[in-house]
């Protein structure tokens, strides 16, 4: 980065000269806002253009979480950092967090109930490994816990598994016992009932749940054989600190075998029979990593700003295509080493910030929100409670297509949804430094597309962190091939980058913590 530091009030320029001069305020307020805006002058088109022609190259085969060019990835951003001399965040040094992950697959394998065998994908379905030898099995009926009805009245099922059916239950007369009516409750609904009903047999200490139902065993059956036909799963963290929990569908024939009258026996109950599960996983572990780096604070060091990206895309296509993502999110991982650099430098001229800043790259975010869903919920590298806000970058390099309006825009997503102060400072900032039109159209909680739940600042959200979530939208080369470094538009890339740096300084900096709404 180019190094400009203003003694006195500055005019920082942007696209199209859309950047406001601050010249109110007395000269300490004054010299306090060209010192910040000399650092953000440093965030520049040709070193975001220099940074994301490597990083969005073929050398680099398009990042796909897990495969060589993740790992060239993660080395290049490590690199970088070290080169800043911007610290690790984790206390070993290590820039890397190693982030677990296996593609879950269908386990083999049998269920044993008193010496008598029954192959998975037959009798009985499972979706994960299990192995366990166990005579602590209780029938619960139903498995509901409601206020006017319980099955778990007066049984103890902690340490024990669970034998439960579909359904409720019924008055003599044909009404039902919840509803006293001839209308079904939600307990009848599987797809709304099933979640619930295990759920209370984890709150209450069961270790496992076999669930009989007659009616849906077939669908279950048909989606265990897709899954085989098919040979493909679902990318998933692996979190070994999780208590290990048993979710098994069988069919009458099991069902019976455990309790011969289980379709009319209403009645909970401890059941003497013997039950071995003996499942194997064939998940394929892959190996991946989050890249941290962190700028303690010089005031508040225990209080933490978040800033994220993910380093990940979608990698190689089937006929050898590489999809490059340099927009998706080759641009969000520029600004963010763009954004670490300015902050170095206002450290090393004696301006650090007050809060500590972790510059977090994600893995995984193509897989499903990943390496920040491991972040937050299995290993937070500094504690979520004094996490104060995520600002998450995840596409600002491009224009959206389908916009109408000031090609100098940035979608907003998120900045009111916990913290109303926040937003405000987002917008007086903007106000104050950049002008960029803020456009909330995919703020809306109908919005279709529901953008909200599709990158990595959700994982904090749900933690009740304030985030906001930069994003130019989508367009034609979305996930495609053909999304190049030439193709962004690098004037827009550096304002925007500019406008989370301002944002992250006032965060950082401010004497008191975001409140949360």
């Amino acid at each position: 980065m180019k190094k400009t530091l203003f003694l006195l009030v500055a005019t920082a320029m942007a696209c199209n000269s859309s950047q406001k001069t601050v010249t109110d305020g007395g000269t300490e307020e004054a010299s306090s806002v060209a010192s910040e805006m000399s650092f953000a002058e440093t965030i520049t088109e040709a070193e975001l253009k220099e940074h994301l022609y490597i990083y969005a190259s073929d050398e680099f085969e398009g990042r796909e979480t897990g495969q060589p060019g993740q790992k060239k990835a993660i080395a290049y951003i490590k690199a970088e950092y070290k080169k800043l001399g911007i610290p690790a965040a984790k206390k070993d040094g290590n820039y890397f967090q190693e982030v677990p992950l296996e593609i879950s697959k269908l386990p083999v394998g049998k269920l044993t109930v008193d010496g008598t065998d029954f192959a998975v994908g037959e009798h009985v379905l499972t979706f994960s490994a299990a192995n366990i030898t166990t005579d602590d099995i209780v029938y619960a009926a139903y498995g509901i816990d409601d206020d006017n009805y319980s099955n778990y009245n007066d049984l103890n099922i902690k340490g024990k598994i669970v034998l439960m059916k579909s359904g409720e239950p019924k008055n003599a007369d044909g009404t039902y016992v919840i509803t006293g009516t001839t209308e079904t409750s939600n307990w009848s609904n599987m797809s709304e009932s099933l979640t619930k009903r295990v759920q209370i047999a984890m709150d209450k200490g069961a270790i496992g749940v076999l669930y009989y139902d007659a009616g849906n065993f077939s669908r279950f059956k048909r989606r265990f054989e897709s899954m085989k036909t098919n040979n493909s799963g679902r990318m998933e963290v692996v979190d070994n600190s999780a208590p290990e929990f048993y979710n098994l569908f069988i069919d009458q024939t099991l069902a019976k075998s455990f309790l011969p009258t289980i379709d009319t026996d209403d009645e909970p109950q401890i059941l003497s029979k013997k039950l071995q599960l003996a499942f194997e996983s064939s998940n394929d572990k892959i190996s991946s990593e989050n890249v941290a780096a962190i700028l303690k604070g010089t005031e508040k060091p225990n209080e933490y700003l978040v800033i994220s990206s993910h380093l990940d895309h979608i990698g190689i296509t089937g006929d050898g295509e590489i999809n490059n993502g340099a927009d998706d999110d080759g641009s969000g991982t520029v600004a963010l080493l763009e954004i670490a650099e300015a902050f170095k430098k206002a450290a090393d001229a004696g301006n650090g910030p007050k809060r500590s800043i972790v510059f977090l790259h994600v893995t995984g975010e193509e897989k499903g929100l990943l390496g920040s869903q491991y972040y937050t919920d299995v290993d937070p590298i500094v504690p979520l409670a004094n996490t104060v806000a995520n600002l998450n970058i995840d596409m600002i390099g491009r224009i959206d297509p389908e916009r109408e309006g000031d090609r100098n825009y940035i979608y907003l997503i998120g900045s009111d949804k916990l913290s109303l102060e926040l937003h405000n400072l987002s917008e007086e900032v903007n106000k104050k430094f950049m002008n960029i039109e803020l456009d909330y159209t995919y703020n809306d909680e109908n919005d279709p597309n529901r953008f909200y739940y599709r990158s990595d600042h959700y994982n904090f959200a749900k933690n009740n962190i304030p985030i906001i979530f930069y994003f130019n939208g989508t367009h034609a080369d979305y996930h495609k091939p053909s999304d190049t470094p030439d193709k962004i538009n690098y004037d827009l890339l550096e304002n925007r980058s500019r406008l989370v740096f301002y944002t992250a300084w006032e965060i950082a900096n401010r004497e008191n913590k975001l409140k949360v709404d």
